[in-house]
């Protein structure tokens, strides 16, 4: 089953917290066991897994995306002005595979999945394809 969610940023940079929305799709599709391929189709957005108690952790991953693919770099050609946008997305990566155990993903204690906007705010898509494991 293939569900999509609009994702709406609010920032220029973010980093929010999807967990609830694959979940969601998990327990709308019925299955027991299986795995879950959530992608996410934009050049300058990403996807990854990562703690989701303490705020801080998403914060300071964006500001040391910052150092190391700074927004303002005089370098650049892309004529967008957002070659670092596109750096940081290919650099977290827009797909991600999950199992699903007893209805639930399979996630660590302090783990929650995040979508990344870089080039923000806009309304974005999250693609979630849920499978079950025959």
């Amino acid at each position: 089953m293939i569900y999509q969610e609009s994702i709406k940023t609010t920032a220029s940079q973010q980093m929010l917290n999807i967990t609830e929305y694959v979940q969601k799709a998990v327990d709308d599709s019925g299955i027991r066991d299986g795995f879950v391929i959530l992608s996410v189709p934009h050049t300058t957005a990403g996807i990854t897994i990562n703690e989701n108690t303490d705020p801080n952790v998403g914060r300071d991953i964006l500001r040391r995306l910052e150092k190391v693919f700074p927004v303002s770099d005089p370098q650049d050609g892309h004529a967008e002005g957002n070659s670092a946008a596109h750096c940081k997305s290919s650099f977290m990566g827009t797909s991600l595979t999950l199992m699903v155990e007893d209805s639930r993903l399979v996630l660590g204690t302090w783990q929650g999945i995040f979508f990344c906007e870089f080039d923000g705010p806009r309304i974005r898509k999250l693609i979630i394809g849920v499978y079950e494991d025959r």
